[in-house]
């Protein structure tokens, strides 16, 4: 696996991504609505250059704000190495703080996110609700079961 910045990948490749990971590189979440393609970002490609993980984040004064964490395999240290990388960007940026938000269903993301030291800040009851009024196709119920409807911000103070 190697980790490339932004810009070493042509744009269509990122979009074809995020349209076949998210239904479409748009991003709607509380902190506002984001075009994943146009961010800064990270990629973990396998050994044939294939994309294998994918991270985009924003930068906005002493926040980094990370929008979208991918990984295609499990258990290998992909989203681990991206999330890195960042956390890294964000020191160098001079950051004080990494936030992130996910959704109630996204229970793997929720424990990936707590062992890496970020904590629950803020909960957004009902959130989901608001971002499918810009962005439909964000389904009602997980593969998991569990209805989609809260937002949840993590974060994590930069040392």
């Amino acid at each position: 696996m190697r980790i490339i910045s932004n810009n070493k990948l042509e744009k269509h490749r990122i979009t074809d991504f995020f349209a076949k990971h998210w239904g479409s590189p748009e991003m709607v979440i509380s902190s506002g609505v984001f075009r994943c393609d146009e961010l800064n970002d990270y990629a973990a490609l396998d050994e044939d250059g294939q994309i294998i993980g994918f991270i985009t984040y924003v930068i906005d004064g002493k926040d980094c704000e990370i929008i979208s964490l991918d990984r295609i395999i499990e258990k290998k240290g992909i989203g681990t190495a991206l999330l890195q990388q960042v956390e890294e960007t964000a020191k160098l940026a001079h950051c004080q703080r990494i936030k992130l938000i996910t959704t109630n269903d996204n229970v793997y993301a929720m424990a990936f996110y707590q062992k890496r030291g970020y904590q629950f800040t803020a909960l957004f009851p009902n959130a989901v609700e608001k971002a499918r009024r810009l962005k439909p196709e964000i389904p009602k119920k997980a593969e998991n079961g569990i209805l989609i409807r809260d937002e949840i911000l993590f974060s994590k103070v930069i040392d």
